[in-house]
């Protein structure tokens, strides 16, 4: 199983930018699979994931401004994410269970 993850960069406070990650290889379902990140000096945390019965879960420090999203035809969770914050400064890594990370992409929220 890989997953490629993209649509990081450097985006000006209140701006939005739109990750994806795609999964490859033997894929049996995508629930579960998400995003997670990790901010210089702390611990990685999840963001966002989908789950089964179309159903999602965020952090509460997202909520109401980041929104995932799933292709199950294409096997790709997107996270579109609004009203950036400096705090949302992170790597963002692509999850899938059991235990499948992608190589992460960076999001810089600076003026």
């Amino acid at each position: 199983v890989q997953l490629q993850a993209s649509g990081g960069g450097l985006v000006q406070p209140g701006g939005s930018l739109r990750l994806s990650c795609a999964a490859s290889g033997r894929i049996f379902s995508i629930n579960g699979m998400g995003w997670y990140r990790q901010a210089p000096g702390k611990q990685r945390e999840l963001v966002a994931r989908v789950i089964s019965g179309g159903n999602t879960m965020y952090a509460d420090s997202v909520k109401g401004r980041f929104t995932i999203s799933r292709d199950n035809a294409k096997n790709t969770v997107y996270l579109q994410m609004n009203s950036l914050k400096s705090e949302d400064t992170a790597v963002y890594y692509c999850y899938l269970p059991l235990n499948y990370w992608g190589r992460g992409t960076l999001v810089t929220v600076s003026s």
